[in-house]
Formats: structure tokens, C-alpha cells, sequence
């Protein structure tokens, strides 16, 4: 359940950036209650997480799967412009990420 809960934690991070944005500035209280809860429900899984794996694997297991989703949904949901590169970048965060994972011991 731990892994679970640290890749609910990750969703969620983009669930919160996503309406975040959405929000415009917190001018939308719809996207400003969805983002204080996704904010919410985001440390909820990450602090369950925390509970059995080391905060040094957690908290960039974390913020790496929000970084790589967000880009996802920037570029699909607000058709950010990635440059290639960049997207070079992004693969490498990925498997810098499944990296951390599976060397982890946990």
C-alpha cells in the first residue's frame, strides 16, 4: 500500500498544479476548493507514505511523478509548447524516477 499511496500522493500534486492554473489567480472559488483539496489529499498520501519509506526516496519519488504529470497535462489540457529537448529532459526524470524506485530496496 505504501508505493500506493506515494503514487496517489503524486496524482494528486497534479490534480492540485492542474486546478491550480485553472483557478486563475484563486479567482474561481471552484478550481480554489479543488486545489486546496487536492493540496490536502496530496500530503494526506505522501504523509501515509512517509510512515514507512525514508523521506530522502519519498519526497523526490513525489515531486518527480508531479513534475512529469504536470508537463503531460500542460501540454494536453493547455497545449503548452515543450521544446524536444526538453522532452529528452523528461525521459530522463522518468527514468531517473523508476531508477530511485526500483534501487530503493523497498
Amino acid at each position: 500500500m505504501t508505493w500506493l499511496y506515494l503514487l496517489l500522493a503524486g496524482i494528486f500534486e497534479v490534480v492540485w498544479a492542474t486546478t491550480m492554473k485553472l483557478s486563475e489567480g484563486f479567482s474561481n472559488i471552484k478550481f480554489s476548493v479543488m486545489t486546496v483539496l487536492g493540496m490536502f489529499a496530496s500530503f494526506i498520501f505522501l504523509a501515509l507514505a512517509l510512515k514507512k519509506l525514508p523521506l530522502g526516496l519519498a519526497y523526490p519519488l513525489w515531486t518527480g511523478i508531479g513534475a512529469v504529470g504536470t508537463i503531460i497535462v500542460g501540454v494536453l489540457l493547455f497545449k503548452d509548447e515543450i521544446p524536444a529537448l526538453t522532452w529528452v529532459f523528461v525521459g530522463l526524470l522518468i527514468i531517473g524516477i523508476l531508477g530511485i524506485k526500483m534501487t530503493s530496496g523497498h
